[in-house]
């Protein structure tokens, strides 16, 4: 059974900054695969990586099975043509930190937006599964708001409706909480909690570390680019091996 992600030594700079030195790690099909670490550690980088919104400079990075955003030849990469990065990156939703939901559509036309473009499925069936979206990450009584009309939160749930409306394989996450104000966390992580149940692969960069130790199968503690500890979330949360990983923890904990 293929790994639905693997990373093989990948490595990426900005210019002179190496930001990943070098990642090797695995996520399972179904599995919440959490990654902490503190700000400047690379872990949105890694995730922006992984459906190639950031090229890398060298190692490989597969979804599926399936080598992301280059094709091999003859052990050489060539970075592949955009249609070709676009298509791969229909399989993976993305949530980012901010919502970046269209402000002049409601709700229902933010979420069947993608499925109606990208995918070609007829309006009323892209609205049908876009309402049917809404109702289960709690907002089915906002399908006609606009963006400005909702919360952070309820933005955000917005947001994962419409990642799911594309029906990827896997989900990336990044810091999905952190701009929300605290009352309004519960919500949008209820929402994962959910996900994770009915057996979507997630990949998750998080300071939530009550959602990673309760809702995580796997955890990963970056610094400085690179994998400091990784483990079950319970292990690493409740008993560090790691210095690096302790002094880290008792600063959020």
């Amino acid at each position: 059974m293929n790994a639905m992600v693997k990373a093989e030594a990948v490595h990426k700079s900005f210019g002179p900054v190496e930001v990943l030195k070098g990642i090797d790690l695995e996520v399972a099909p179904r599995e919440v695969f959490c990654i902490v670490g503190p700000s400047g550690s690379g872990k949105s980088t890694f995730l922006r990586c992984i459906n190639h919104l950031e090229k890398i400079n060298a190692g490989r990075l597969y979804v599926d099975g399936t080598l992301v955003g280059y094709r091999e030849h003859g052990n050489k990469l060539y970075e592949l043509r955009d249609r070709e990065v676009a298509a791969q990156r229909r399989d993976i939703g993305m949530v980012f930190q901010r919502f970046n939901l269209f402000p002049h559509m409601t709700a229902v036309e933010n979420v069947m937006e993608a499925p109606v473009q990208v995918k070609g499925e007829s309006k009323a069936k892209a609205q049908e599964r876009a309402r049917a979206l809404l109702d289960r990450v709690g907002l089915a009584d906002k399908t006609d708001s606009y963006p400005a009309q909702l919360s952070g939160g309820q933005q955000q749930r917005v947001a994962i409706a419409r990642a799911l409306a594309m029906e990827p394989k896997l989900m990336l996450f990044d810091e999905p909480t952190s701009a929300l104000d605290p009352e309004l966390v519960g919500e949008v992580l209820d929402v994962m909690r959910d996900l994770a149940e009915d057996g979507m692969t997630m990949v998750v960069v998080t300071h939530e570390m009550g959602f990673a130790r309760e809702v995580g199968d796997s955890l990963v503690f970056m610094d400085d680019g690179v994998v400091v500890e990784s483990g079950n979330p319970r292990d690493v949360l409740g008993d560090p091996q790691h210095e690096r990983t302790k002094s880290f923890l008792s600063k959020v904990l």
